[in-house]
């Protein structure tokens, strides 16, 4: 088992919505994920740490359309300086979003990112992430996606586990993608909450 280089600072819960983990639109075995999400932001708020709820703005008539019952966040958040949301209009949590301000003026330096889909929105703001200088930790089983359907004459279906899989391993060489999220630990960022306003 590989553990994360140094604490997470900050933790980003991605998409974490009633559309994708309850009903017809659930994610497989989506209650294994919403206990693994669970677990990592309770020991983030224990420790201080930022907890970022990344929230996507779906287009009208989809399911996380904003103000409708898919787009809830399922997980309760419990705003204050250390405990924000973010809305997105795109994959990546950062594009067009205060995420990099908020994570700057905290004065994080190593996140954990966690939540849907793996292939998409995880992926890609774990990208930016790294991009931009973070040590990223990606835990293995905090983080899904759908199976991807069969295209005849193509392709068979993958499995929504190997689709999760092969998107952690095309960051692998740049982030921590083989702890489980049990082994993620966390820490306070290095300045005041405040900053966070």
């Amino acid at each position: 088992m590989t553990l994360p280089a140094h604490p997470a600072e900050a933790l980003l819960v991605v998409d974490v919505q009633t559309a994708f983990v309850t009903g017809p639109g659930a994610v497989p075995d989506a209650r294994r994920l919403l206990d693994r999400t669970a677990a990592l932001i309770a020991r983030a708020r224990e420790s201080g740490a930022l907890v970022v709820h990344v929230q996507n703005d779906g287009p009208p008539g989809a399911d996380c359309a904003p103000h409708t019952p898919g787009w809830q966040l399922h997980h309760p958040v419990e705003p204050g300086p250390t405990e924000v949301v973010v809305r997105k209009v795109r994959d990546d949590g950062f594009a067009g979003t205060p995420l990099s301000d908020l994570l700057t003026g905290a004065g994080v330096r190593a996140l954990a990112v966690c939540g849907m889909m793996s292939e998409m929105c995880v992926q890609a703001t774990a990208r930016t992430a790294l991009a931009l200088g973070y040590h990223v930790v990606l835990p293995y089983d905090a983080h899904a996606t759908h199976d991807i359907p069969a295209a005849p004459g193509i392709a068979d279906a993958v499995p929504a586990a190997t689709v999760s899989r092969v998107a952690a391993w095309a960051l692998s060489r740049e982030a921590d993608t083989t702890t489980p999220a049990s082994a993620v630990t966390f820490t306070a960022p290095a300045r005041a909450a405040g900053a966070l306003r």
